[in-house]
């Protein structure tokens, strides 16, 4: 029996006995209007079909499959969150239509939507979903609209109370809160630590778009001592902040030329020993957990993947989800990776609720990847 075989027995029989923790969350800032493009082939033919229709001074490209639904990372990780029965509140921002839609598409969940601002401008992504080198890549078109201002300022004094009283506080999306996400996050925090009862847990996202803030992101969250603690990364982030944590070592590996999901593991076991959060690894082929004295890796799913959108906010919820339930850090990676695979490779964009999550590991022998991680 292999690695993830054995996890998922692991898992599946500690499910048959689990009665979870009744816990509430509070996620910011992000909530985006979605729509998802898929378009049924690689990154070249998309590229030459833009081009052909381009040159004949515009026109259409038929059966391009498209659906709307809501979307950004906190809003996307409280619905996740909900559907596994978690109390959430979303402190975000959007328009009127926007909450209106939200509250049409989450209603009968455990949503408090009463913590969101109304703004003029909603936050609107079209995610282009293609192929390239065999893999489902997202290419994301975003409109910030007012997400790009939020910041401590934009917090209620009902909104600190919520921090005070939650279970776990998560702050997302550095890079869409281009202007305040350093202070946002630093307010956040040090409020959740000082006056809060929770855990901290950050996913910043893809910071390159707001490279020149990243120093400063780093100097006064990352390297913070006891602000952040679970700290969500994927292979891009690792290697990014690995580089500004530790450039000299970060530049040495690179020059090995390993494979990326090698490298990312080698640069989210620098950052474990420099920083003093949990740093939590998410990638295609495998989960990883590192500590300074402890690191557990776990194989992914093998799984026809239909989306790449949204994944990562996912395996968040799951991963949020066992560790508030005190899963061991292999059943809580394995439950995490179970919860993103079976978003992935759905034919709709639901996310699962625990008996569908249980019938997917049941089958999980149809999907291993094997030990190789």
């Amino acid at each position: 029996m292999n690695h993830l075989h054995q996890n998922v027995e692991k898992l599946l029989n500690h499910l048959n006995t689990f009665k979870p923790e009744t816990f509430s969350v509070a996620l910011m800032p992000d909530f985006f209007l979605d729509r998802f493009v898929s378009w049924n082939g690689d990154a070249e033919e998309f590229t030459t079909s833009i081009l052909e229709v381009a040159a004949r001074k515009g026109g259409s490209i038929d059966n391009v499959m498209q659906v709307d639904c809501r979307g950004g990372n906190a809003v996307n990780t409280a619905t996740a969150l909900a559907l596994l029965g978690v109390n959430v509140f979303p402190v975000i921002c959007t328009s009127e239509l926007g909450l209106s839609l939200l509250k049409l598409r989450l209603q009968r969940l455990p949503v408090d939507l009463s913590h969101a601002k109304i703004e003029d401008n909603a936050s609107v992504t079209t995610a282009l979903e293609l192929t390239y080198r065999q893999e489902k890549r997202n290419i994301m078109l975003r409109h910030l609209g007012s997400l790009e201002g939020f910041g401590p300022a934009s917090l209620s004094e009902e909104d600190f109370s919520l921090i005070e009283k939650v279970d776990v506080v998560c702050v997302f999306n550095w890079a869409g809160t281009r202007r305040h996400g350093t202070q946002l996050a630093e307010t956040v925090f040090q409020h959740a630590k000082t006056r809060g009862v929770g855990k901290t847990y950050y996913d910043t996202a893809d910071p390159l778009s707001n490279k020149p803030g990243i120093p400063y992101l780093v100097k006064r969250i990352l390297l913070h001592h006891n602000l952040v603690d679970n700290l969500s990364l994927n292979e891009n982030e690792a290697i990014t902040y690995a580089k500004y944590v530790a450039p000299k070592e970060t530049n040495k590996l690179q020059k090995q030329h390993k494979a990326l999901p090698i490298l990312a593991k080698e640069c989210a076991k620098i950052l474990a020993q420099r920083l003093t959060c949990h740093i939590d690894l998410h990638t295609t082929t495998y989960a990883a957990s590192f500590t300074k004295i402890k690191c557990t890796v776990v194989p992914a799913f093998k799984v026809k993947t239909l989306r790449a959108t949204g994944a990562g906010d996912v395996w968040n919820a799951g991963n949020i989800f066992a560790g508030s339930n005190n899963f061991p850090d292999d059943m809580r990676l394995t439950f995490a990776n179970a919860v993103a695979a079976h978003y992935v490779s759905s034919p709709t964009t639901k996310h699962p609720q625990l008996p569908a999550l249980q019938a997917f590991l049941r089958q999980a022998s149809a999907y291993s990847v094997g030990d190789k991680s």
